[in-house]
């Protein structure tokens, strides 16, 4: 392609080829590393690969809904992110039975069994989703199905730094 060019007009014309380049791939490096917000990621526990990542902010609603495996009736787990981790903040269900809260201050609203304000704060969730309890994640309003994404297998919850490259992928 430079073979054309008179010598000093190729060289001048890869000096400014190269130059670009590093521009580029400097801007590209700065991008993937400077935080613009947060993400909530869900990771496949075994392999560590990425099945969701979607944007959050703080006092994002995140939430689980499953069929309880035993009772077979729908249950809540809500939580709110807060200082780049997670508070649970509400559990709704409509029978007691294996792993629902029994000696917990729980009031009824239409039918609903409801414990506000469970007390627990971390920095990850971690769940085994199940094709009999159907878990659907959903964050700010936008539902996933967890059960599909990682194929049943377990998966961690965490909030982490989103980078300028993210955002930026995310727009286009």
């Amino acid at each position: 392609m430079f073979d054309a060019l008179p010598d000093r007009l190729r060289g001048r014309t890869v000096r400014r080829t190269a130059t670009a380049l590093v521009a580029t791939l400097l801007v590209v490096t700065a991008a993937s590393v400077v935080p613009v917000g947060q993400q909530l990621v869900v990771a496949d526990q075994r392999t560590g690969e990425t099945v969701i990542a979607t944007p959050v902010h703080e006092n994002s609603t995140v939430a689980l809904n499953y069929t309880h495996s035993v009772q077979k009736t729908p249950v809540l787990d809500q939580y709110t992110v807060r200082d780049g981790g997670f508070v649970y903040t509400r559990m709704e269900f409509q029978s007691y039975g294996w792993g629902l809260p029994s000696r917990s201050e729980v009031h009824e609203v239409n039918g609903t069994l409801v414990l506000d304000d469970p007390d627990w704060r971390g920095a990850e969730i971690h769940v085994k989703p199940g094709r009999v309890a159907d878990h659907e994640l959903v964050v700010d309003g936008h539902t996933f199905d967890l059960v599909n994404r990682s194929n049943a297998r377990a998966v961690t919850l965490r909030v982490t730094d989103r980078s300028l490259l993210d955002a930026t992928l995310d727009a286009i």
